[in-house]
């Protein structure tokens, strides 16, 4: 029996299907879900929410947000949230190249400062994840020696 899933950002309802199993990061550290799991609410932190059904694996990142969980249904309610196939990597690398750019300059405690390090932080996580989980080729990243 699987458990059905809902992934919805701020802006669009991202996906729903049904699972054999769904990798949430949560707070306090990944955790799987199954059909029938106790109910359950948790924040999300930045990472990879991963969708299993049969013998293959759906992979989206988010960004903040919380999660309900119910024995058949589990509810992503994400402040961002995209599949890693819909990741736009030259737009992801602007954006981590303009908050490397803005953290460079701007004062530590100002309101500029920590939106370019959200920025940064995001577009790293979607760049992390074309790397490890996109199924074309992979993108070069500094120090890697690819």
């Amino acid at each position: 029996m699987p458990i059905q899933v809902d992934i919805i950002a701020q802006d669009r309802h991202v996906w729903s299907g049904e699972a054999d199993m769904v990798v949430i990061p949560g707070s306090q550290g990944d955790m799987g879900v199954l059909p029938n799991h106790a109910p359950l609410l948790t924040t999300l932190k930045p990472g990879f929410l991963r969708v299993r059904k049969g013998g293959e694996e759906l992979v989206f990142t988010v960004v903040g947000g919380v999660v309900e969980v119910r024995p058949d249904r589990v509810i992503v309610l994400a402040d961002a949230a995209e599949h890693v196939e819909e990741i736009d990597v030259a737009r992801a690398q602007a954006a981590k190249e303009r908050a490397e750019r803005i953290l460079a300059e701007a004062p530590r405690d100002s309101e500029a400062y920590l939106a370019a390090l959200a920025a940064l932080r995001r577009a790293n996580l979607r760049l992390e994840a074309v790397r490890r989980y996109r199924r074309e080729k992979p993108i070069s990243t500094p120090g890697q020696g690819q």
